[in-house]
C-alpha cells in the first residue's frame, strides 16, 4: 500500500499529509504559527476524516530543514515519536527540495530554469540552494544574506524563480529581467508526498533514535527587553 504520513513544520506553516505511493490522499494546513497545538490534532483528524487507521502507515516524512528551530524541534519529535511507536521507517526530505520540486513539477518554466527556495532567516539573510527543473541541487544549501549582487552571475545567463517567504524581501534587491518571484509559494506538506515515496522505494531512511533536523545556523535565544531578571 506505501501509505506515508508527511509532516511540515520548518516554517510559519503546519501541514501534513496522508500519500500512497506518492499519490495525495489528503492535505491539512495551518498557518497561525501553532505547531505545538494543532500538529497532532491535524495529524488525527486527517486519519479519521479519511477512514484510514493509522495502524495502516507505513512510513512518515518529515520536513528535515533548514527553517524555524522551534518549528523543525516539533516536527520531528512527533515524527520521531509515531515512527518509534508503530516500528516504522521515518524519512527525512530536504525542506528547500521539496519547495523548489513543488513549483518545478507544475510546469510553468522552461527546462533551463532554476529554482530558488528562501525560508526567511531574519534581516537580510535567508536559507537558500539553488536547484534545476529536475530537482537536481545546482547551489548548496547555506545562510545568504542578500544584496545588490545575489545570484546576479546566474540570473545573467538563465531565468531563476525565487519563492518562499523569505523571497518577497529580496525583490528590490534582486533586479534581473531574468528574476521571477513566486513569493507567496509557501512550504507544504503537499510536495514531500513523492519525494518521501522515492525515499521509501529506495530504503533511504533515518535513524529514529540519533536523527537531528537540519538547523544550518545554532540557536540564539534573545531575552526580551522587558525581561523582570534582565533588569535586576
Amino acid at each position: 500500500m506505501a501509505l506515508i504520513l508527511n509532516i511540515e513544520t520548518a516554517t510559519e506553516i503546519c501541514s501534513v499529509t496522508l500519500a500512497e505511493k506518492g499519490k495525495l490522499i489528503a492535505l491539512k494546513e495551518d498557518s497561525e504559527s501553532r505547531h505545538a497545538k494543532i500538529l497532532t490534532v491535524l495529524i488525527d483528524e486527517i486519519y479519521k476524516e479519511n477512514g484510514i487507521p493509522m495502524r495502516q502507515t507505513e512510513a512518515v516524512g518529515v520536513s528535515m530543514g533548514p527553517g524555524s528551530y522551534t518549528g523543525l524541534r516539533i516536527g520531528v519529535s512527533v515524527a520521531k515519536g509515531i515512527a518509534y511507536a508503530a516500528n516504522i521507517p521515518l524519512i527525512a526530505v530536504s525542506t528547500l527540495q521539496s519547495m523548489a520540486f513543488g513549483i518545478s513539477k507544475t510546469n510553468q518554466f522552461d527546462k533551463e530554469t532554476w529554482f530558488c527556495p528562501m525560508i526567511d532567516a531574519r534581516r537580510m539573510e535567508v536559507y537558500t540552494a539553488l536547484y534545476d527543473s529536475s530537482n537536481q541541487i545546482k547551489r548548496e544549501i547555506a545562510a545568504e544574506i542578500i544584496d545588490e549582487h545575489s545570484f546576479q552571475d546566474i540570473l545573467s545567463v538563465r531565468k531563476i524563480v525565487f519563492l518562499g517567504n523569505g523571497a518577497e524581501k529580496c525583490k528590490n534587491l534582486i533586479q534581473s529581467p531574468n528574476a521571477i518571484f513566486h513569493d507567496k509559494t509557501f512550504c507544504s506538506a503537499g510536495n514531500m508526498t513523492e519525494l518521501s515515496f522515492t525515499s521509501f522505494e529506495k530504503k533511504q531512511f533515518v535513524d529514529v533514535a540519533y536523527f537531528e533536523p537540519y538547523y544550518l545556523k545554532d540557536f540564539v535565544a534573545t531575552i526580551a527587553k522587558n525581561n523582570v531578571l534582565g533588569n535586576l
